[in-house]
């Protein structure tokens, strides 16, 4: 807690001084409490014991009691080596109701700055639909930039597009050279497009690119077929317009079909930059030749050129490939143009990449330095399972995001009409797309992004705690009191305005603990921005939940038709705290479940 950090520091130098502590380390040492029910803060106070020649139990209890008497200081406890502080619940309700007047309606929420944030992430290859495989990367991008903007950062969601691959141009020569017929006749035991997504590009043309896939390792004539796709990688990659563009008329449907399946998840990106760029606009090639000049330099036997980064002390795969014996590009080279060329849109720079980049990430920020450029700052995820038998499986073991968020409308249906029966379908249908997709989202996001996991529907959606639902339905709650406010005829928004509303003197548990998380909510945001660790601000919204309703428990807002302001603006605070949280983490703020 930052605002209890700021008051406490100076008294502890002046206790920790007289006591004979002459290192300044013991501000690194002060800490958030591991344990919420333990303090606001702590101090480990073993590292001072050889110094005072003391044990550290003795230490901790000695700082206790020679610490002052302050508004802003509640309990002070000494606790098996460790002082554990609490912030005073009268100081810290001052300070909830100050920082809301004075910032208005989201609470730790800054100006924007003049940085300038780039931030690539999904850039997935545009031949086919969706898949789960590539869900991590896009909702934890889409979090990142997402609680940026929270934070107050000009951020730029940036999606590079692959349209010169291997990948696009099997996609093209087939779209060319296979009639539906042929497709249909190729995939004749694999499953059919699903009527679901029937007229949805990327589900349609997959078909063109799967049946591609199988002649080029059965037909007779695949050696010419792959002949032919080499020579058009080949000439994209020597910037051949009228190859670019068969590409383009290829992908750019399927790009399409899996934006707007992201966008079913609330994710967007504000510019699109294509890798071909940097081969027309002659980018790679300037590159390439400046490539030539450096000390690590080399060519290899078959004529291709690389830069030897072991000579900087790379381990393993040492050798960045840069040019082909034929003098065309690699994907590697252009990627260090696109990257050159992010630097030129920002201050920072970070990319979203699985941990199966982690040696190619390394090699790109090497190449980077080498050039004298910055490198990037990475966030690196593991990759997340789903449980064998829950879903129907097509190909290659490969679950589409849209039938994903189909079953997850579906389960979220069931749930909400199981416990609401009253409600209209329609309030159903509205209900069960916005809990389904934000537990999708949430269930990923709560979760350490360098730690694996198993997506079960059981978990996200279940409305108890820990879920997206949990939260919706607290924030929901916290509605539903204004609204019955002003049922009751009172003025919700001139209650609001009111200076004169004060806590009780003895406050219960939940009011306490909900001031408490209000408090430590923009240091954490804070701490998962800088530390690019979007789970810790997943998780203080459960906490801001789990309070909002410990409060709801033991304080009455409306009793007898009388009114309690204090309780009123608390709710109204946590209520758009919860709101703007839920924004930045993509989970939708409807405001009734």
């Amino acid at each position: 807690m930052d605002m209890l950090r700021v008051i406490l520091e100076p008294h502890l130098e002046s206790v920790l001084q007289s006591t004979g502590v002459k290192s300044q380390h013991w501000r690194s040492m002060l800490v958030r409490s591991r344990e919420h029910d333990q303090g606001d803060l702590s101090l480990p106070c073993f590292p001072f014991a050889k110094e005072l020649g003391k044990s550290p139990v003795e230490i901790a209890e000695m700082i206790a009691q020679a610490l002052p008497d302050d508004p802003a200081l509640g309990e002070v406890n000494a606790v098996a080596g460790y002082l554990n502080i609490k912030a005073n619940p009268q100081w810290l309700a001052e300070k909830v109701m100050n920082h809301h007047v004075r910032i208005g309606d989201a609470f730790g929420k800054k100006p924007a700055n003049k940085e300038q944030i780039l931030i690539e992430h999904t850039s997935a290859n545009p031949n086919g639909p969706f898949h789960v495989g590539r869900a991590r990367n896009a909702i934890l991008g889409d979090t990142l930039v997402r609680l940026h903007r929270l934070h107050g950062n000009n951020v730029r969601a940036e999606y590079y597009v692959d349209d010169m691959g291997k990948q696009v141009a099997v996609l093209a020569w087939a779209l060319e050279n296979l009639s539906s017929q042929d497709v249909e006749q190729t995939l004749e035991n694999a499953d059919s497009v699903n009527p679901k997504w029937q007229g949805k590009a990327d589900h349609e043309r997959v078909r063109w690119y799967q049946a591609a896939q199988a002649i080029r390792q059965d037909r007779s004539d695949k050696e010419e077929i792959e002949q032919e796709i080499g020579r058009m990688v080949h000439a994209s990659e020597h910037g051949d317009e009228d190859v670019l563009q068969s590409f383009q008329d290829a992908f750019q449907p399927v790009l399409d079909g899996m934006l707007a399946t992201l966008e079913r998840l609330g994710i967007s990106f504000d510019t699109f930059t294509k890798e071909s760029m940097f081969v027309t606009n002659g980018d790679v090639g300037k590159l390439m030749e400046h490539f030539k000049t450096l000390e690590i330099h080399g060519v290899a036997d078959n004529g291709a050129e690389f830069l030897d980064l072991g000579a900087r002390g790379l381990k393993g795969k040492t050798e960045f490939f840069f040019r082909r014996g034929d003098g065309s590009s690699l994907y590697a080279t252009r990627d260090i143009a696109y990257h050159m060329w992010k630097w030129k849109q920002c201050n920072q720079l970070i990319n979203v990449l699985g941990e199966d980049h982690k040696l190619q990430a390394k090699q790109v920020g090497m190449t980077l330095a080498e050039l004298g450029e910055k490198v990037p700052d990475v966030l690196f995820y593991s990759f997340i399972k789903l449980p064998e038998g829950k879903m129907s499986t097509r190909k290659g073991n490969v679950v589409y995001m849209d039938d994903l968020l189909e079953e997850a409308q579906a389960q979220a249906t069931a749930v909400v009409r199981e416990l609401h029966p009253d409600y209209s379908e329609a309030m159903i249908s509205s209900i069960s797309e916005a809990a389904g997709t934000s537990a999708v989202r949430f269930n990923i996001i709560k979760v350490s992004p360098d730690k694996g996991f198993t997506f079960r529907w059981e978990e996200a959606l279940a409305f108890e705690g820990g879920s997206a639902p949990f939260i919706m339905y607290s924030h929901a709650r916290a509605c539903s009191i204004a609204r019955k406010c002003e049922k009751e005829g009172i003025d919700v928004q001139a209650n609001l305005s009111r200076t004169d509303a004060v806590p009780p003197a003895e406050m219960p548990k939940g009011m306490i603990e909900l001031l408490r998380t209000i408090c430590v909510h923009p240091d954490v945001l804070s701490k998962a921005v800088n530390d690019r660790r979007p789970h810790l601000f997943a998780n203080q919204l459960l906490q801001l939940a789990t309070s909002f309703n410990s409060f709801y428990r033991d304080c009455m807002i409306l009793k007898d038709g009388e009114l309690d302001v204090f309780n009123l603006q608390l709710s109204e605070i946590a209520r758009s705290l919860m709101r703007t949280s839920m924004e930045g983490l993509g989970i939708v703020p409807i405001e009734q479940m």
